[in-house]
């Protein structure tokens, strides 16, 4: 099976002195989403984000707590960030089940993402 890229685009428009963000979930949809301005690509894309993404490609938690743990940050500060991740479409959260515990395993969807300006 031949490998399928996964990418985001984040396309930032000025308009009449403020800036006006798209997010494309896949490159090839040309239905922008509205971004909700530049404060939330600014939340986005925070260090604390950037560590979440760079722990689940590197170490493969099998849930949520056990991420936190790796982090050593409060459970509760790292679900709010991954609904945030997930609802960009950038991790996946899978369901599974051990024994009567389920738990929901965050995973990458992604290989790129671009930020273009256009002034």
């Amino acid at each position: 099976m031949a490998y399928k890229s996964k990418t985001r685009e984040i396309t930032i428009v000025e308009k009449s002195g403020t800036f006006s963000t798209f997010f494309k979930m896949f490159s090839h949809d040309d239905t922008p989403y509205d971004f909700e301005g530049i404060s939330a690509l600014r939340k986005l894309l925070s260090n604390e984000k950037a560590r979440i993404l760079h722990t689940i490609k590197t170490r493969s938690p099998n849930s949520i707590y056990e991420l936190a743990k790796m982090l050593k940050r409060d459970f509760k500060s790292v679900i709010q960030d991954i609904k945030l991740l997930q609802r960009f479409g950038f991790i996946d959260m899978i369901r599974e089940k051990t024994g009567n515990r389920k738990r929901l395993k965050p995973i990458i969807v992604i290989d790129s993402l671009y930020i273009n300006l256009k002034l």
